[in-house]
């Protein structure tokens, strides 16, 4: 009996082999032996085998897979996209932060409450002006005036569109343009406040000419003229306030939309606090300016 090996067979099967020869040719008498030697390496060049030609299953298993994943088309899906008319995400306003903040959104924006305050202490000043300064008269009181034209009519003009003020000393001449605002005049300048009657040209070269005699001024109306200005600064006071108050609700606006930074939104309302104080200190100084200046006559 002889046995031979094959290329597929572990190499312990090859040895046992070999023992089994030598056993053989010395005609060993234990068959036993040899026949339970040469199972054993028929048992284990068997679970060899079966153990190689499982790899070779998975490693053609596996290429399959892989030829497959290979010739496999791909294909893609659209992009989920966000409604239209949204909040801008936060990558954009990163990515573009001058467009995403406008002057609204922008806490440290005080164009808005400037403007007004600079409009509110103009406006003091010009109705300042207006008042009666060491008794000098100033024309302008006398030419803001509202006239009637037409009698019946609701329309209204200034002064100044129908007639010509010239002062001259403590008397002030006002030419009418045409003959028909002559009452007209007359009449809006006698109704107001400003207790002056007007006088015909005592000549009567001129029957357009108004003339009107300036009193001096007594302590009534320095005191009357004291009262005015004070009104105007508080006037002036009032709106300095409102425009505070018109930029606080934007300041309160950004907070409840979440839109700014709580350091930003306490940092820009110091802000406006000084600016709201700088212009009511100059209220103030100009208010005692033009107090000093009428109590001085």
């Amino acid at each position: 009996m002889r046995l031979s090996s094959s290329l597929g067979r572990p190499r312990v099967a090859d040895d046992l082999l070999t023992a089994l020869r030598c056993c053989f040719r010395s005609r060993c008498p234990d068959f036993g032996l040899l026949r339970l030697t040469q199972g054993y390496a028929t048992t284990q060049w068997t679970t060899r085998q079966q153990h190689l030609d499982s790899r070779s299953l998975r490693f053609s298993r596996t290429s399959v897979y892989s030829r497959a994943a290979l010739q496999r088309s791909f294909s893609t899906s659209p992009q989920w996209q966000k409604k239209s008319g949204g909040k801008p995400s936060q990558e954009a306003k990163q990515a573009n932060p001058k467009s995403s903040v406008s002057a609204e959104e922008d806490p440290y924006d005080f164009t808005t409450l400037e403007a007004d305050i600079a409009s509110s202490i103009e406006r003091l000043k010009t109705d300042l002006s207006k008042l009666r300064a060491g008794g000098r008269f100033n024309p302008e009181v006398v030419e803001n005036l509202r006239v009637q034209p037409q009698k019946g009519s609701n329309q209204t003009v200034k002064l100044s569109d129908v007639a010509q003020v010239i002062p001259k000393g403590r008397t002030v001449q006002v030419i009418v343009g045409e003959s028909d605002h002559l009452k007209p005049v007359s009449t809006a300048i006698s109704s107001s406040t400003l207790s002056l009657t007007p006088q015909p040209d005592p000549t009567g070269s001129n029957p357009l000419l108004l003339l009107l005699s300036i009193p001096p001024p007594t302590a009534d109306s320095r005191r009357a003229t004291l009262a005015e200005a004070t009104k105007a600064g508080e006037k002036a006071s009032t709106a300095v306030r409102d425009a505070r108050g018109k930029h606080q609700k934007k300041l309160r606006a950004l907070q409840l939309a979440k839109s700014v930074r709580p350091d930003d939104l306490k940092k820009a309302g110091g802000l406006m606090e000084k600016v709201v104080e700088k212009g009511a200190a100059e209220v103030k100084r100009v208010v005692d300016g033009a107090r000093k200046v009428l109590d001085s006559g």
